[in-house]
């Protein structure tokens, strides 16, 4: 077993453990820990929004989207929740609703990467639906 399974089992513990996993790309046991920590505390926004992380490397987008969702539902004022949902639906094509999420991330916190990424997604959207 991992050391990462050995520490303590507190939500904020295992989303730490969770996070570690993702930048090792595993991002099922990401998921599966990640879910251990909602279940200790299911108002735990960061896990919400990490577990989206994850399953976004599983190419499980709805999921991912759900979770994004979930996240910015218990805490709308997490700016990176909202970008990281911007960024997610603009790989799907939806880029109205990408600037609305990264609009909503800019307003909370002026970050020039999220200026950056609403500013690409605004041309890719005036691109793709003037088609």
């Amino acid at each position: 077993m991992s050391p990462l399974y050995n520490q303590e089992s507190s939500a904020a513990a295992l989303n730490a453990q969770g996070c570690a996993l993702c930048e090792q790309a595993q991002f099922a046991q990401a998921v599966d820990i990640l879910d251990r920590a909602i279940a200790l505390d299911n108002r735990y926004c960061t896990a919400w929004n990490n577990r989206a992380n994850a399953l976004c490397g599983l190419n499980r987008r709805a999921e991912a989207l759900a979770a994004y969702d979930q996240a910015v539902a218990l805490n709308p004022q997490y700016h990176q929740a909202w970008f990281n949902r911007g960024r997610l639906l603009a790989e799907i094509g939806a880029f109205g609703n990408a600037v609305e999420s990264y609009n909503q991330a800019i307003a909370l916190e002026a970050d020039p990467l999220y200026l950056h990424a609403r500013a690409d997604i605004w041309v890719k959207k005036q691109l793709f639906t003037a088609a």
